[in-house]
């Protein structure tokens, strides 16, 4: 082993060279952890989760307000010079997320919701200084992995703020659940309950049902949740187990723009606490998901706001203050904060239409395209006469199209591309493809 050097990077490569466990690869690796941990080794693994301190995240794609220091008050100037400006410190591609407007999404849905709890779904966009907003807001937050719950640790945040909201876990990350003290999770089979009950004992569960996604752009029905006449007999066997079943939860889709599906999900949830509380299985919490739908075009007229009216009367209709509502929104709190600044790399005709390059993709910040099913709405700072237009990404995949026909005014290399509404499901999935880095992300 080569000896350690004084420097950072030469402590660091001591470590990894020790023999004891495989090389990191990279800064979003996760911290390896052996099928069979000690408790020495998972007391390091908690230590890790000190503020500050995630190896989840590149720290050159999601970069701290500290690191970047972007005067906060660019963001009070009039769009277009405020792009420029934003162009002029750091480039492009350039994800900049709007604190204000974070705070401000976070506020709504309390004001429309107020009896539920916000527990963040931070895979929507896990930017460390997003998930240091919502904790000064006290928010909870809604994590998949081991490594979603160190980043979340390590932002300073309560273990009792955090619900292990992924209905089928790692043995691992149960072990380190329990010895960092997050002992709130979903499942929706009773293999993970044995799990559960072997990794985390004593844990608080959730039975996660499956319900109608009808009219949700990403159906999550087709891989997760119980049938609902599972449900009761799978709390009794947590019971049993020494768990300590608190209650349902349920997600009706991604982008849900069908009130119905939540209608409908509340009122068997409603029917199933009935029938628990018969086997003497008390409700306490109602998770009821995600999939708050953001507007990403003018011309869409369905929002959280669209429904929240009868949410809230039906929430106080089917379950007594005593019963603890929680949901889980990414997009309803992270999309609209967001903007994707991109610049036009090159141009061509090709099909008798303009065609554009970006420096950005659907391997990049564009990747909702992909596993979001995500459109959006391409803006310039232009104002001239427009014309179907063909979008491409900066790599050499030919699949990396952005728009086959989007309208737009005639663009030169150098012209902003930019596009609203973008802060969730899109940087958070991005890759480095052919060596082109995504974009880099800042809180401001």
């Amino acid at each position: 082993m080569k000896k350690a050097t004084s420097t950072r990077k030469g402590k660091a490569t001591a470590q990894r060279s020790n023999g004891k466990h495989p090389p990191a690869r990279g800064n979003r690796a996760e911290a390896y952890v052996p099928a069979f941990v000690s408790d020495r080794s998972l007391d390091a693994g908690v230590r890790c989760s000190s503020p500050g301190n995630s190896p989840m995240l590149d720290p050159l794609q999601f970069v701290p307000a500290e690191v970047h220091r972007t005067p906060p008050e660019i963001m009070r100037f009039d769009l277009g010079k405020r792009i420029r400006e934003l162009v002029k410190l750091h480039g492009t591609p350039l994800m900049v997320i709007s604190k204000e407007a974070l705070i401000e999404e976070y506020q709504r849905f309390k004001r429309l919701l107020p009896r539920v709890d916000l527990y963040y779904a931070i895979k929507a966009n896990p930017h460390p200084d997003i998930l240091k907003t919502f904790r000064d807001l006290g928010g909870f937050y809604d994590v998949a992995s081991e490594g979603e719950m160190r980043h979340v640790l390590a932002q300073g945040v309560k273990p009792s703020k955090i619900i292990f909201a992924n209905t089928v876990k790692r043995p691992e990350a149960l072990q380190f659940a329990h010895k960092a003290k997050v002992n709130f999770a979903t499942f929706d089979n009773e293999p993970e309950l044995y799990k559960i009950a072997k990794y985390a004992p004593g844990c608080r569960v959730l039975a996660r049902l499956k319900v109608s996604n009808l009219g949700s752009i990403v159906e999550l029905s087709l891989k997760f949740g119980a049938d609902q006449e599972a449900i009761v007999p799978l709390l009794s066997k947590a019971r049993s187990l020494g768990l300590k079943p608190e209650g349902v939860s349920f997600h009706v889709g991604s982008q849900c723009t069908n009130f119905e599906n939540y209608q409908r999900a509340l009122e068997v949830t409603a029917e199933i606490m009935r029938e628990a509380g018969e086997r003497g299985i008390e409700f306490k919490t109602v998770d009821i998901g995600g999939g708050f739908p953001i507007k990403h075009f003018k011309t869409d007229t369905v929002n959280l706001e669209t429904f929240a009216n009868q949410m809230r009367r039906e929430l106080n209709r089917l379950f007594p203050e005593s019963v603890q509502i929680i949901a889980e929104p990414g997009r309803a709190l992270a999309g609209p904060a967001g903007m994707l600044i991109t610049r036009v790399v090159g141009r061509s005709i090709r099909n008798n239409k303009n065609y554009y390059y970006l420096d950005d993709g659907v391997y990049g910040d564009f990747s909702g395209i992909v596993f979001d099913h995500c459109k959006y709405e391409f803006k310039t700072l232009k104002k001239t006469q427009k014309f179907f237009s063909i979008i491409a990404g900066p790599t050499c995949d030919s699949f990396d199209t952005l728009s086959l026909s989007e309208e737009l005014p005639e663009l030169d290399v150098g012209d902003v591309v930019y596009v609203q509404s973008i802060g969730a499901y899109s940087c958070a999935s991005a890759l480095t493809f052919n060596g082109i880095r995504p974009a880099k992300v800042i809180v401001v």
